[in-house]
């Protein structure tokens, strides 16, 4: 497989990995689930050492044991790690990261095909949104 494109499905693995990390933790999901996910993410951070053993020198494997919201955060800065190799701005724009109405119907129309990806786009927009309501002094 093309170095890219695997690197660009590792990503959307961490990404999802980071996802169910979450709803985890929020849910009062049991530790089986985290090691689950932080399983999935050593897994994921083997693979990509082999792919670039560059990424050994910023990232670790998490010890078993390790919480679902940690499991989160790691999955989260790996996947950042590769934001430029993945487009993953291109992404973000996509997606309406930040508050714009135009960049939300777009989001909608084109990628909105699972309900996560909309919870996805109110988490990462709430600080934005929260900027445009706050009452002015």
């Amino acid at each position: 497989m093309e170095r890219e494109v695997e690197i660009g499905k590792l990503v959307n693995v961490l990404r999802q990995t980071s996802r169910m990390a979450l709803q985890s933790e929020w849910t009062g999901g049991g530790a089986d689930a985290a090691s689950y996910c932080v399983d999935q993410y050593n897994r994921v951070l083997a693979r990509l050492k082999e792919i670039d053993p560059d990424v050994s020198a910023v990232f670790e494997p998490l010890a078993q044991g390790s919480s679902a919201t940690v499991a989160a955060m790691a999955c989260r800065q790996l996947a950042a790690y590769y934001q430029d190799e993945t487009h993953s701005q291109r992404w973000a724009k996509d997606f309406g990261v930040t508050f714009d109405s135009e960049a939300f119907r777009d989001f909608w129309q084109k990628g909105a095909k699972e309900i996560e990806d909309l919870g996805e786009f109110i988490r990462e927009s709430i600080h934005e949104w929260t900027k445009h309501h706050r009452p002015k002094e």
